[in-house]
């Protein structure tokens, strides 16, 4: 009978061990967490007319212009946003995967994994994915009086300024149009 007992006690303890190596790779899960919400991506199509930032699962935070981008035809254009998109997205993947892997160990191969998806998809190695990961991306060049990207596609900085109407605009004679301020306001 205590040779069942003693049989039990070390499964027991066996299974006790495996629960704290659980405890101890999940306990920075919060950390994790926080570090995946801040994650970027930030992708620049080869010609530099089109930037992307992806956020966490892939979310489009901002698409920015350069001018070079609107002397492009809409099918051009249309083909080096969604692949730059591709490229944004792609990294912000790969970048979460290395956060989930440091976290949680290298048992689940979640890196390896994605790299190895990837690599199938865009045609290239995962060696070559995994050393793109470790190159920065080049900023602009500063001082290109062409360059928008720093700028939004759905909004602007700062609204523009309206300017009330020239006088003159309340012409009696119908030839221009109502003037909505009276000339007391000028």
């Amino acid at each position: 009978m205590s040779a069942e007992f003693d049989q039990l006690v070390a499964q027991f303890e066996q299974f006790q061990a495996k629960l704290e190596h659980v405890d101890q790779q999940f306990s920075g899960i919060g950390q994790m967490q926080a570090e995946i919400a801040g994650l970027e991506a930030t992708a620049m199509s080869a010609d530099r007319s089109v930037t992307v930032v992806a956020g966490p699962g892939g979310a489009v935070k901002e698409i920015r212009f350069a001018d070079a981008a609107l002397r492009q035809s809409p099918q051009a254009l249309s083909s080096t946003v969604m692949g730059t998109l591709r490229q944004a997205v792609a990294e912000v993947a790969r970048k979460q995967a290395g956060i989930v892997e440091e976290h949680t160990g290298s048992d689940l191969h979640v890196l390896d994994q994605v790299l190895e998806t990837q690599a199938q998809l865009f045609g290239t190695t995962p060696e070559e994915l995994r050393a793109s990961m470790e190159q920065p991306q080049r900023p602009a060049p500063a001082g290109d009086p062409d360059d928008y990207s720093q700028q939004g596609v759905l909004r602007r900085a700062e609204p523009e300024p309206r300017s009330a109407p020239a006088p003159g605009a309340n012409d009696q004679s119908g030839n221009r149009f109502l003037n909505l301020y009276d000339e007391e306001d000028r």
